[in-house]
């Protein structure tokens, strides 16, 4: 059964990744437990599918609460998932997006994207990098080096990021082929990715701890005391935080 093949495919890829990810994992959780102490801010950022991610860390039960998505509904999927595709390949819009959330030195940004060749994404990421941000890059290594970048400069997201996360994906993203059917079903870069990107959580709160910080976690909304909790964290950061 194709459900069975997908569901032990990823399980299969979530071995792969934990086995040769752990190192970046922990390293991303230090930078970002750095970025924290040094007051501040760390930035999440995907188009497309890979937005969705950036909002998988973002306002959760169970997750650290100062975290700033770049939410830019033009290039997520809710107003057309095809322009989408198009804006993504426009480097021009990469200044505007830092300036808006003024990401500046010593500032940390993760920049998700499974192939990591497109003009926005590329530029964003030198552009943040020639600000002394630190950027972080969570991709499919297979898939980036399987193609040309499409920005002028040639280069990769993974080639330009300080530190990266491997989600183990295959060229397409889409895992499962059929007998009699050309095309792939079943994308893997979001199940794996959010495994990468929650394990990189659990290990901040562990950094922090040890570093004689008191982590901050939002609670879920719909536990006894979970309205409580996270409106202390609402009155403290609503104007700091977008989207809160």
């Amino acid at each position: 059964m194709k459900s069975q093949q997908y569901l032990s495919h990823v399980h299969e890829l979530l071995g792969q990744a934990a086995a040769s990810q752990l190192a970046s994992v922990n390293a991303f959780a230090r930078e970002i437990t750095r970025t924290l102490q040094a007051g501040k801010r760390v930035f999440l950022f995907g188009t497309g599918h890979s937005c969705l991610l950036a909002q998988e860390l973002f306002y959760r039960a169970g997750g650290l609460v100062k975290l700033q998505p770049i939410l830019e509904p033009e290039l997520m999927l809710h107003v057309s998932a095809s322009e989408s595709t198009q804006l993504e390949r426009n480097a021009d819009r990469a200044t505007p997006l830092l300036e808006k959330y003024s990401v500046a030195a010593s500032d940390l940004l993760l920049i998700i994207s499974n192939s990591g060749r497109n003009p926005l994404i590329v530029e964003l990421a030198l552009q943040a990098k020639s600000r002394d941000c630190t950027v972080v890059a969570l991709t499919s290594l297979q898939h980036s080096m399987s193609g040309s970048s499409r920005h002028k400069s040639g280069q990769r997201l993974c080639e330009i990021a300080h530190l990266v996360l491997d989600n183990h994906g295959t060229p397409g993203d889409a895992c499962i082929g059929y007998d009699g059917f050309a095309g792939m079903a079943a994308a893997t870069s979001t199940v794996i990715g959010a495994a990468l990107l929650q394990a990189t959580a659990a290990q901040v709160v562990q950094c922090l701890i040890e570093d004689g910080a008191t982590p901050e976690v939002f609670a879920s909304s719909n536990i006894d005391q979970g309205d409580t909790i996270n409106e202390a964290y609402l009155q403290k950061y609503r104007e700091e935080i977008l989207y809160l």
